[in-house]
């Protein structure tokens, strides 16, 4: 799921990656992240696109490292997902493995468990709707049962490093 080199033109990177709590007077660029969030309609109807730019600077946002922001644009996304949908299941294991990776980052392994362990009850859910029909949807071309193993393969690891953050985008 990498982004086009025109997407990537609009949307820059944000110019550091927040933490929170790690510089006392750090503030997240929100100004970046506005820009994704204005091309996120008020409501999808009937599926979260697989290209829409703010879904996939999202999850690019998670793999280069800026796991806050992430979390941020996706769950934009998600607010606009049908509800009772299946982009909504996907999105919240998505949003769920960002949070994951910024606890990681902050050495905060029982937090980073607990979210890796939602993110898989999420995507477990989402694999017994699975849809008979391949269509355009998020939840319809995202490789669920490759992040299933690899979040049972995170969780099942004795001890976990600030390495071990799972990327979203490059599963696609």
């Amino acid at each position: 799921m990498n982004m086009t080199s025109s997407t990537a033109a609009h949307l820059p990177l944000p110019g550091w990656a927040y933490v929170p709590g790690e510089i006392a007077d750090s503030e997240p660029d929100h100004e970046t992240l506005a820009r994704a969030k204005a091309l996120v309609p008020s409501q999808f109807f009937g599926h979260v696109p697989t290209r829409h730019p703010a879904l996939r600077y999202g999850m690019a946002l998670n793999d280069a490292g800026y796991f806050w922001e992430s979390q941020q644009v996706l769950e934009t996304v998600w607010a606009a997902a049908p509800q009772g949908g299946r982009e909504r299941i996907l999105l919240r294991a998505c949003i769920q493995v960002a949070g994951a990776n910024l606890k990681l980052r902050m050495q905060k392994a029982n937090a980073t468990a607990r979210l890796w362990t939602e993110a898989l009850a999420a995507i477990n859910e989402l694999l017994a709707r699975r849809s008979p029909s391949v269509g355009d949807g998020f939840a319809d071309r995202f490789p669920a049962a490759q992040l299933a193993r690899l979040l049972k393969a995170r969780l099942s690891q004795a001890s976990l490093s600030k390495a071990d953050w799972i990327a979203l985008g490059s599963l696609a």
